[in-house]
């Protein structure tokens, strides 16, 4: 791979990773419900999952879903139900994090790496970058260039969402804009499924 491709590709990492989607609609609801500290398992369990989402991809897994339409088509739907439960569940949460909502907690780190391979964003984002980036010459090379990429991209750029999330506590802990802005995210992240569905 030339520089010139490498850095187009930290490009492309960098406005994936940071643009909206559904990690980042979650990490700015986490942000704001339970603070910076409290997600970081769930961004460190974005960056492993997606990686391992990215190598699985890069290795073959893509090439499988290809051949196997019926197989992408489940992933598509466990994945939009997956995306649905969590969005109700932002979008009922009443309270900051250590103001009496004893059930509510931030996604931990294995749910967070899991959901990435539910997660429609993160499927289109893998198999573009290696079908773009990945050099069928040298497979494994690319592959662990196109991984190191998106590893050293990703964990800065969502962190942006929950370090947002986290500034905004002060202002949301009015309960009714807390209420508000909850509503706002439970929303915004199933409309995340408009992609998928179209």
């Amino acid at each position: 791979m030339t520089l010139d491709a490498f850095l187009a590709l930290l490009v492309y990492a960098f406005v994936t990773s940071i643009t909206p989607g559904p990690n980042n609609f979650m990490l700015l609801a986490s942000g704001v419900n339970f603070g910076f500290a409290k997600t970081i398992p769930h961004m460190l369990g974005i960056s492993i999952g997606f990686l391992a989402l990215l190598l699985a991809v890069g290795f073959g897994l893509g090439a499988v879903l290809a051949a196997f339409p019926v197989l992408h088509t489940g992933l598509k739907i466990a994945g939009g139900v997956y995306l649905l439960y969590l969005a109700s569940k932002i979008a009922m949460s009443r309270s900051l994090s250590g103001k009496g909502e004893a059930k509510a907690r931030p996604m931990r780190f294995v749910d967070a790496a899991a959901f990435q391979w539910v997660n429609p964003k993160a499927w289109v984002m893998a198999i573009t970058a290696m079908a773009v980036y990945a050099i069928p010459e040298h497979p494994f090379l690319s592959v662990a260039l196109v991984s190191l990429a998106f590893t050293v991209v990703n964990l800065p750029s969502v962190s942006v969402w929950a370090g947002f999330g986290t500034a905004l506590r002060g202002f949301l802990s009015d309960p009714v804009r807390l209420k508000w802005f909850n509503i706002a995210m439970g929303v915004l992240l199933a409309a995340t499924l408009w992609p998928m569905l179209r």
